[in-house]
């Protein structure tokens, strides 16, 4: 391994930094296509924005010249309304009819030169047509019920600006400046109407226009109704009721901008408006935006055009100088396949050292059962030699041995996920500071163990004995970061966790940390510091066990792990546990039951075990409680004796056994056809626990105690 490594050390290295090489022409490249986009971007945007205040100017300047030309029109029109009303004094209807033909001629001479007047008619007091400047006589037509009327009579001398319609008279689209007559006394005469025409309007609008459809020019009543526009709108079209243009209107305003989107063709416009003088009435023009951006458009794709044709030659080059260094990337490559094969025989020997530490593994567990087998060997030879005589040395050591064993069987178990854990609530405040003792004596007196803990400390549901060993492994692992001593404090607190870093569920944990201030570790060991048999320390000096079973407890347990360090400073070792919030069954039998009695339990127990020796063992157990015990080898067979009839006072069943059912199998058939069969399970291996937790009856987890057993037969 060292002589591989020091051959591929002594290999030339490369003076060429080919990524580097390849990062700057990228960065060219980049930046070459970036900067002109961004260039032509912002002059874009510069461009648009000068186009938009332009086209604002332009129909700023179109509704002055608008709102000039109806000024003069509506003076005029209400000088030749004045000149009527003077023409007419207070007459009635009688006197006018009395000399129609005189005032026809007037009204024709009045109105007759003007390109914008149609007609000018005068009614009586109930709306009928007296007399008409384009005919005489006047015929019979009555406005008595139409609106303008209506509505000059009500604000007489205000004239009255009326509705776009087609005149009965003048035969062409007109609107109307009706203004009532009143009498001295103040009687109501009748109306002098002056019917504007609508083309005058639109001809005049167009030739200010140009004829450009994306412009619009408009005369609009103060309530929003559209008199004359530029192209057209069908007659009596009416805005919507809430646009800016209405609300300026509503308010009275006298000119301004906004933008808006047509309630009648869904146009997207600027619009400039004017009041026209001092009457109700509003000019408007306004500039379509998809013209202005299709004129922009057309002008940024030419510019865009002049600004890319340089950039493609840039381009060019830096693609060309990429291939190139392509090119001598490949020779480089063929020159390094003598160190891409070192490199492989060394990832060789990384794997034959992975191997040796599970060999390791392998010989440190072989030896440590051998000694265990020894002692239970030694002292079974010694029971025999004494006639099973005085025998307590001889069972408490073969006791010690068995305890040992079982510590060492959890602990390989734990690592694979395969031990069945033993959960029940846990009071963190109570336990901690006696398991704290425990650990004060493993890590000897040169580490001080200190305990702190916050007031109301949530319980939690897990395994004391899990719990227990993975603190003792971190103290374990602390104790030999510190050579010369130091400090480890174990801290626990409450935590609510919310798109945390642990991939765990939002909610709410019991936060354990554990910390020293030894030698730390570097990050690369700190991210392999949970894989099994990973160790940092000398050949037979650990097995790589202890920081997985921690964080196997601690995921079987619904919680996680995480491990923080720096090296020089010391090491953090996090444990997430979830809040117990309520009580819940735990998959074993609580073993709180003393076993100073074991009389009193009697019936007989249908023990289903394989194992002939484990059998032979718990029988033994059960008679010493006075129970009868019918042992079955298989799940199978116990079925057969069930359905024969044969009831028990309770079944006792191994979860793994041969055949076509297993233990859990057994017992979903005993709860579905045989409610009240009590019935417990008993298993070494975890893989089946959960689906045996559904089913609710009791688990023994092998290897369990004397008492838990009795507390199953006595209940």
């Amino acid at each position: 391994m060292q002589h591989a490594e020091r051959a591929a050390v002594d290999l030339p290295l490369p003076l060429r930094n080919f990524a580097a090489t390849r990062r700057i022409l990228l960065v060219v490249l980049v930046v070459s296509i970036v900067f002109p986009l961004a260039c032509l971007a912002g002059y874009g945007y510069l461009d648009y924005q000068r186009r938009v205040a332009d086209s604002d100017n332009a129909i700023d300047r179109l509704v002055r010249v608008t709102e000039e030309q109806a000024v003069k029109v509506l003076d005029l029109n209400q000088q030749i309304g004045a000149r009527i009303l003077e023409l007419l004094d207070d007459e009635d209807e009688a006197a006018i009819h009395a000399r129609e033909g005189a005032l026809h001629q007037r009204l024709r001479v009045i109105g007759g030169d003007f390109p914008q007047v149609a007609t000018i008619a005068v009614f009586g007091a109930d709306g009928k047509l007296l007399v008409n400047s384009r005919a005489y006589p006047a015929p019979a037509l009555s406005i008595g019920q139409r609106d303008d009327f209506i509505a000059a009579r009500a604000i007489r001398p205000e004239p009255y600006f009326s509705l776009p319609m087609y005149g009965p008279v003048s035969q062409t689209d007109v609107f109307t400046t009706t203004i009532g007559r009143s009498a001295a006394d103040g009687r109501f005469l009748g109306a002098v109407t002056i019917a504007l025409r609508s083309a005058y309007f639109a001809n005049f609008y167009r030739d200010l226009t140009g004829g450009d459809p994306s412009l619009a020019l408009g005369l609009y009543r103060q309530d929003g109704q559209l008199l004359v526009r530029y192209p057209g709108w069908p007659r009596g079209t009416l805005l919507s009721a809430r646009t800016p243009f209405t609300d300026a209107l509503r308010d009275r305003e006298l000119f301004g901008h906004v933008r808006m989107t047509s309630s009648i063709d869904g146009i997207e416009r600027l619009l400039a408006f004017r009041r026209v003088g001092d009457y109700p009435l509003y000019v408007m023009s306004a500039y379509a935006t998809q013209a202005i951006f299709q004129q922009w458009w057309n002008h940024f794709l030419l510019i865009g055009v002049i600004t890319v044709a340089p950039c493609i030659a840039v381009w060019l080059l830096v693609f060309f100088s990429l291939r190139q260094l392509d090119t001598e990337r490949l020779a480089w490559e063929r020159w390094q396949g003598e160190v891409a094969m070192r490199l492989s025989a060394e990832a060789s020997s990384r794997q034959l050292q992975r191997m040796g530490a599970l060999g390791n593994l392998v010989a440190n567990v072989a030896h440590d059962f051998n000694n265990l087998l020894m002692v239970v060997s030694s002292n079974m030879q010694m029971a025999r030699h004494k006639g099973f005589r005085n025998l307590e040395d001889e069972v408490k050591a073969v006791e010690r041995a068995t305890a040992t064993a079982e510590a060492l069987t959890r602990r390989l178990l734990s690592v694979a996920r395969k031990q069945p854990l033993k959960q029940e609530p846990v009071d963190l405040a109570k336990w901690l500071p006696g398991a704290a003792t425990l650990i004060d004596s493993a890590v000897g007196d040169k580490v001080q163990v200190s305990v702190n803990l916050v007031a109301d400390i949530w319980r939690v549901l897990v395994d004391p004995t899990e719990l227990e060993f993975a603190i003792m492994n971190l103290a374990v692992n602390s104790r030999d970061a510190m050579p010369r001593g130091g400090r480890f404090v174990i801290r626990c607190q409450n935590v609510r966790l919310v798109s945390s870093d642990t991939l765990l569920p939002d909610g709410e944990y019991v936060l354990i940390s554990c910390s020293d201030d030894g030698e730390g570790m570097a990050e690369a060991v700190a991210r392999r510091a949970f894989e099994p048999l990973f160790t940092t320390k000398l050949k037979g000096s650990g097995t790589g066990l202890g920081l997985a079973q921690v964080l196997a407890m601690c995921e079987q347990s619904g919680g996680t792990a995480k491990i923080d360090s720096v090296v020089g400073s010391g090491t953090t070792v996090r444990l997430y546990l979830p809040h117990l919030r309520e009580a819940r069954a735990v998959s074993a039998v609580s073993a709180d039951a003393s076993f100073d009695e074991h009389a009193g339990a009697q019936g007989v127990v249908l023990l289903v075990e394989d194992n002939e020796d484990v059998a032979a063992g718990i029988a033994a157990v059960l008679h010493t409680f006075g129970c009868e015990v019918h042992h079955e080898a298989t799940a199978d067979r116990a079925l057969d004796v069930l359905n024969a009839g044969e009831r028990f006072e309770l079944v006792l069943s191994d979860i793994q056994m041969p055949g076509k059912l297993n233990g859990v199998d057994l017992a979903e058939r005993v709860r579905s056809e045989w409610p009240a069969q009590k019935i417990a399970l008993m298993t070494g291996y975890a893989d089946e626990l959960e689906r045996a937790k559904h089913i609710g009856v009791a688990i023994l987890a092998k290897p369990f105690d004397i008492d838990e057993l009795h507390a199953l037969v006595t209940c």
